[in-house]
């Protein structure tokens, strides 16, 4: 075992990653060094909770830790992430799960690792660690390790919203959002330490407002940085479309922004979508999904399903079904409803899991079929590409073009990180297949 060593072990989206990044940052500041979770001294689970398939898994993964490491008193655990918070009674069943923990933080108690570790140092154990107030998470300068290229910057933390089968909000809170001026700093040191992606993550991005600063606002001046690079915004509520489309529209009109739309519709009946206490009709998020589109052709669309959700009947699927085929989004996630934890939909009347596991194949069966044809308007397409890693094959690399889209390239012989000018000259599927000109 090495002294002074850490490891983080991440599960769930990207404002987890962020957390994790930010706890090695702070640590390696502290003089701690990352290692395997074999060799480190301190073991960071930072947990998720959103589906009921992750809980188990990580249920599973404390359970094997602690049966592997229980006699082993000099390497501790601390369990971090949205999962023992997600009800008053999740905090003991990580407990059952492994009683050797060391220490159970909460999502704002990130700052005060390297102390905890002290503490846990000096003999204490079972610590369980809720921070007295949120904190600025874009204050913290993230740095990366030699040669990355994606980086992450979060600019708020929790939402508006109370639908009725989202545990998260009850681990993250209310919305809080970051200072403007303090996520334009991390973008900055991000790109200058040579980052070429970046993603802007929170648990709704449309929602970000910070001294009359809105979302817009932040993109523009983030935009017109004398670098050069891409960036993802993260997930917008579906409610922005209606609300705030012309904050959208100005948007995608920056180059440096990837022409990529998260919107979580959830379902395409008006009926669950109501029962869901999503606050939007199917008719008003299409209307504006057709002006996008129009507008942006080449833009990436992306959206999540809940198939199964209590109350749905066959001719609310059926609804979800002509969603899908008439929007034919590039990526579509799927979730098999479970009920979770501190929900209203908890106790609703559920559906039984057969029918829920028949559409959700269903439903996934009628979206690779709209993929058929799907990037045929990109056949000889030319433009700058980011080189990001590796491919699949030998001597072939992965990128994406401005409108995120999977661009793979063969017998590449430059270095990550780079755009390169290319032209399309296959089409196969979901993916681009392009030569350097």
């Amino acid at each position: 075992m090495e002294k002074n060593s850490f490891y983080i072990e991440t599960y769930g989206c990207f404002s987890n990653k962020s957390d994790s990044y930010i706890i090695s940052t702070l640590l390696n500041k502290s003089g701690y060094t990352p290692t395997t979770i074999e060799e480190a001294e301190f073991v960071i689970i930072n947990t998720c909770a959103v589906k009921q398939q992750t809980e188990n898994k990580i249920k599973t993964r404390l359970s094997e830790l602690y049966n592997h490491y229980k006699e082993d008193r000099n390497k501790h655990f601390i369990i971090a992430g949205c999962l023992p918070h997600v009800d008053p009674s999740y905090i003991d069943v990580v407990k059952n799960l492994i009683p050797n923990f060391s220490a159970i933080i909460d999502l704002d108690n990130l700052k005060e690792i390297p102390f905890i570790f002290e503490e846990i140092r000096s003999g204490k154990t079972n610590l369980v660690r809720k921070s007295t107030g949120s904190i600025d998470k874009s204050e913290i300068l993230i740095d990366y390790p030699e040669g990355k290229i994606t980086g992450i910057v979060p600019i708020s933390e929790g939402c508006l919203g109370s639908c009725t089968y989202c545990c998260v909000k009850n681990a993250r809170g209310r919305l809080k959002c970051y200072n403007h001026q303090t996520i334009l700093e991390n973008v900055k040191h991000q790109l200058q330490s040579g980052i070429k992606q970046i993603y802007l993550t929170s648990q709704d991005c449309s929602t970000y407002e910070y001294d009359n600063i809105k979302l817009v606002d932040l993109i523009s001046e983030i935009a017109v940085l004398d670098y050069k690079f891409f960036l993802r915004i993260g997930m917008l509520n579906p409610r922005f479309l209606i609300d705030e489309f012309e904050q959208l529209l100005t948007i995608y009109k920056h180059k440096k922004i990837y022409h990529f739309l998260h919107v979580p519709i959830q379902s395409g009946s008006d009926s669950i979508l109501k029962l869901m206490n999503r606050n939007y009709v199917i008719s008003d998020i299409m209307e504006k999904l057709k002006i996008l589109r129009s507008k942006f052709p080449f833009l990436s669309i992306s959206t999540d399903i809940i198939c199964g959700f209590p109350g749905e009947t066959e001719e609310d699927f059926s609804k979800t079904i002509d969603l899908i085929k008439w929007l034919k989004p590039e990526i579509l996630n799927v979730s098999k409803y479970t009920p979770r934890p501190g929900t209203k939909a908890k106790y609703m009347e559920q559906l039984n899991s057969k029918t829920i596991k028949e559409r959700s194949t269903t439903l996934s069966g009628v979206f690779r079929e709209s993929l058929n044809d799907i990037n045929s308007k990109w056949k000889n397409w030319e433009g700058e590409v980011l080189v990001l890693h590796k491919g699949t094959r030998d001597n072939q690399v992965f990128g994406r073009n401005f409108a995120y889209k999977n661009v793979f390239i063969d017998n590449f012989t430059g270095d990550y990180g780079s755009f390169v000018k290319v032209r399309i000259s296959n089409v196969d599927g979901f993916n681009l297949f392009v030569e350097c000109i």
